[in-house]
């Protein structure tokens, strides 16, 4: 196995910093696969046993200049790593002024990912500043754990309103809730609710639309119709909830969720060149 890559352009490297840095605030460990063409970050959690799961994919032509792989075998050309997306988020600190970054597997004492960034120097002689980080490599009888997972067959999907307006608010409830119920309907409605003993508070949103998924347009391909008022909820951790929104550093062009009732909550972000899912199993 051979795994190699440099990243020169400063934009570049400031958009993977901040995507690894928000892999770093959801988990604390994660899986890394690599192939020729993505970088995927995967963290397998069990939903139906109350995990969360996480899927974010990268085209690795959009951030890296120079990008090289060996997998395990021809037929098999990937590489799954386990990794602590925290050490590569420090790591990545102490390269955002650098020349250029190199990335690399190695084996030291351990199997490590080596980050080698190229700090400007007054001098002739250039500075190197080299992290290893350890990773475990995943055999590949335990790859199928670590693929990408299905969409759900959810009932409304919506687009999500301004993140920072959402984080707000749930910020708020979290004072008053262990727990928040997120609704949607068909009409681009949706709402957040807590409701406890003591209190009672739903912020409303109206006019956010929904994706069209199916090829006619609509949103599901089952022949029976939905009454588009008709609320699809899912009762969440509002822990969890709030961890993804204050770990979001992309800035995606499309956010959306869609809700299987009283099952799952899944989320969606997309940018130009990356995606974020992220399911959320709903509690009783």
């Amino acid at each position: 196995m051979k795994f190699r890559a440099k990243i020169i352009d400063v934009g570049c490297l400031n958009h993977f910093t901040r995507v690894v840095n928000t892999v770093s605030r959801l988990t604390k460990a994660c899986v890394l696969r690599l192939t020729c063409d993505h970088l995927y970050f995967v963290l397998s959690g069990r939903v139906a046993t109350g995990g969360v799961s996480m899927w974010c994919e990268l085209s690795q032509g959009n951030f890296f200049d120079e990008f090289q792989l060996e997998g395990v075998s021809a037929d098999a050309n990937e590489i799954f790593l386990e990794v602590a997306p925290e050490n590569l988020s420090r790591a990545l600190k102490t390269a955002q002024n650098a020349k250029s970054v190199k990335i690399k597997l190695t084996k030291k004492s351990c199997p490590c990912l080596t980050l080698a960034a190229e700090l400007p120097s007054l001098s002739s002689v250039s500075r190197v500043v080299t992290h290893d980080i350890p990773v475990d490599v995943i055999p590949r009888r335990l790859w199928h754990d670590f693929r990408e997972p299905q969409m759900p067959d959810f009932d409304v999907s919506i687009y999500l309103p301004p993140l920072k307006t959402m984080k707000s608010v749930v910020d708020r409830m979290k004072n008053l809730s262990n727990y928040l119920v997120l609704e949607a309907n068909l009409n681009g409605e949706m709402n957040l609710k807590i409701d406890t003993d003591l209190v009672s508070v739903t912020t409303h949103f109206k006019e956010l639309g929904n994706p069209p998924w199916g090829d006619d347009g609509s949103q599901s391909s089952s022949p029976t119709h939905r009454d588009p008022d008709l609320m699809a909820e899912a009762r969440v951790d509002i822990r969890k909830l709030q961890q993804f929104l204050t770990g979001q550093q992309v800035n995606p062009s499309r956010a959306m969720c869609n809700i299987v009732h009283r099952r799952i909550l899944h989320l969606i972000f997309l940018h130009e060149d990356v995606s974020l899912q992220y399911f959320i199993p709903a509690v009783v």
